[in-house]
């Protein structure tokens, strides 16, 4: 049997306490997360090297703010907020873009479900005496 020489008394059963961290654990866990990233990193790289051209492409321009046209079932139309007739729609909306080519201009028509279809024709022949040949109708989605 042993027993404790000196020191600071105490019985039989009175154990020091320890006051140190065990890393041990810690430390293993750490190399192995760090052999797993390095194997991983090895696996994500491309087999195949190939040298990539440099890209001369100009960087592109913004967009223009899109130009809608709508049509009332009364038969009014309107170049954005303001309204407009028939007659004057190519030349207000050539006023409207300013010095954009109208042949590249993109016009959104939206038309209510109950305009009737001549309405729909002569501001379509109006944008197209005017110049601008690229029209896209715009629709509402079908619900889900």
């Amino acid at each position: 049997m042993a027993a404790k020489l000196g020191g600071s008394g105490g019985g039989k059963y009175h154990v020091e306490q320890n006051a140190e961290i065990n890393v041990t654990p810690f430390v293993d866990i750490m190399l192995v997360l760090l052999i797993i990233f390095m194997v991983a990193s090895a696996v994500a790289t491309p087999g195949v090297e190939v040298k990539l051209p440099i890209a001369l492409a100009p960087p592109s321009e913004n967009p223009p703010k899109p130009v809608f046209i709508s049509i009332t079932t009364d038969g009014r139309v309107y170049i954005g907020d303001g309204e407009s007739s028939y007659d004057t729609l190519g030349s207000d909306l050539t006023a409207q873009i300013g010095r954009r080519d109208p042949t590249k201009e993109r016009i959104y028509i939206r038309g209510d479900q109950d305009t009737r279809y001549g309405d729909f024709m002569q501001a379509m022949n109006s944008l197209q005496d005017a110049g601008f040949y690229s029209v896209a109708l715009v629709g509402e989605d079908k619900p889900a």
